[in-house]
C-alpha cells in the first residue's frame, strides 16, 4: 500500500471515528473496553458481531427511518431528541450508548442505562392529533427496540463481513432483549421468528404522519454530512432504504423500487460498508479487559 493511501485511508477512518464517537471517542472507547470487570456479553456473543461490523452504519439509518413509522415513537423524536438541531450528537449518544451496552462492563452498562431510563421518564407529551405518548412506555420501548434489532440484523446478514446462521440470528436477537428488558420494554421477543412477529403485530398502529416524512426528507434529502461525503452518504442511504419493508415506503414518502433494491442499492450497499470497513481497519485495535459474566 502506498503512502498516499495510506494517509488517505488513516483520515477517513479518523473522520468516520469522530463523526460516530465525537470528540471524547479515544478516551469513551478506552473506558469501554480497558476497563476491567464482567460484561453482559461474552467476546463470541452474536450481539457483539453485529454491532462491532461496518453494517451498522446501513442499518442504523434503516432502523431510524422504520422507527419514524410509528406516530407516537416520531412525535417523541420530533418534539424532544433535538435531531435537527444536533444530529452527530444524537449520533453520538447512541452509538455510545450501544457500545456501552455491548462492549462494556456490567456496571458501566447498568448505569448507561438508568441514564436513559432518567431522561425518558422526561419525556411525554401529546401528538397533533391530541394522542398522549411518553418515552417509559414499554409498548412504545418495545417498537423502537425491534425496529433497531430487525435493522441491524437485517443490515449484517447482507452487509456484514460475516454473517450469522440461523442460530446465531437467534442469539442475536435473544441478547438484544436483555438490554431492551433493562430499558422498561415488555415482552420482547428472543427468536427471529419472536421479532417477525412482533413488527407485524405493530402494523395497524403504523401511518405516515408529517413529521416522519419531515424526517426522511432531512435524512435523506438535507443530510447534515460535508458535501465532499454526500456521494457516498446517497449510496449508503439507499440502501437503507433497499432494506426497508415495501410497506413503510409510501407512508414514509420514499421510493418502491423493487428492481433498484435488488440490484443498484444492493451493489451500493456492499461497496460502501466495504469502504467503511476499510476505513476503520485503521483505527487502533481496542485495549482488553476481563469479559467475564
Amino acid at each position: 500500500m502506498t503512502t498516499s493511501t495510506t494517509t488517505l485511508r488513516g483520515r477517513l477512518g479518523d473522520e468516520l471515528f469522530a463523526r460516530v464517537a465525537g470528540p471524547r471517542g479515544a478516551q469513551v472507547r478506552e473506558r469501554i473496553h480497558a476497563t476491567p470487570g464482567p460484561r453482559w456479553f461474552g467476546p463470541d456473543d452474536a450481539i457483539r458481531r453485529v454491532h462491532a461490523d461496518a453494517s451498522m452504519f446501513v442499518g442504523g439509518l434503516t432502523a431510524l427511518l422504520l422507527q419514524s413509522w410509528h406516530p407516537l415513537a416520531m412525535a417523541a423524536v420530533a418534539a424532544h431528541s433535538g435531531y435537527r438541531s444536533d444530529p452527530w450528537g444524537r449520533l453520538q449518544r447512541t452509538s455510545t450508548f450501544l457500545a456501552v451496552t455491548t462492549f462494556g462492563t456490567a456496571e458501566h452498562a447498568q448505569q448507561a442505562v438508568d441514564a436513559v431510563r432518567r431522561i425518558h421518564d422526561r419525556v411525554s407529551g401529546t401528538t397533533s392529533d391530541g394522542l398522549p405518548y411518553a418515552a417509559s412506555d414499554p409498548h412504545l420501548l418495545r417498537w423502537v427496540h425491534v425496529t433497531e434489532a430487525h435493522a441491524f440484523l437485517t443490515a449484517h446478514q447482507r452487509y456484514g463481513a460475516r454473517p450469522l446462521d440461523a442460530a446465531g440470528c437467534d442469539a442475536y436477537v435473544a441478547q438484544g432483549a436483555r438490554v431492551a428488558r433493562a430499558l422498561g420494554a415488555t415482552d420482547v421477543p428472543e427468536t427471529v421468528a419472536g421479532l417477525r412477529a412482533t413488527l407485524d403485530a405493530y402494523v395497524p398502529e403504523l401511518r405516515g404522519t408529517p413529521e416522519a416524512r419531515e424526517a426522511a426528507e432531512f435524512l435523506l434529502a438535507r443530510p447534515p454530512v460535508p458535501a465532499a461525503a454526500l456521494p457516498p452518504y446517497r449510496v449508503l442511504s439507499a440502501a437503507a432504504i433497499g432494506l426497508l419493508p415495501r410497506a413503510a415506503r409510501a407512508p414514509l414518502g420514499l421510493p418502491d423500487r423493487a428492481w433498484r433494491d435488488a440490484t443498484l442499492a444492493d451493489a451500493g450497499g456492499r461497496v460502501v460498508t466495504r469502504l467503511v470497513r476499510w476505513a476503520l481497519a485503521t483505527t487502533p485495535p481496542p485495549p482488553t479487559a476481563d469479559t467475564s459474566r
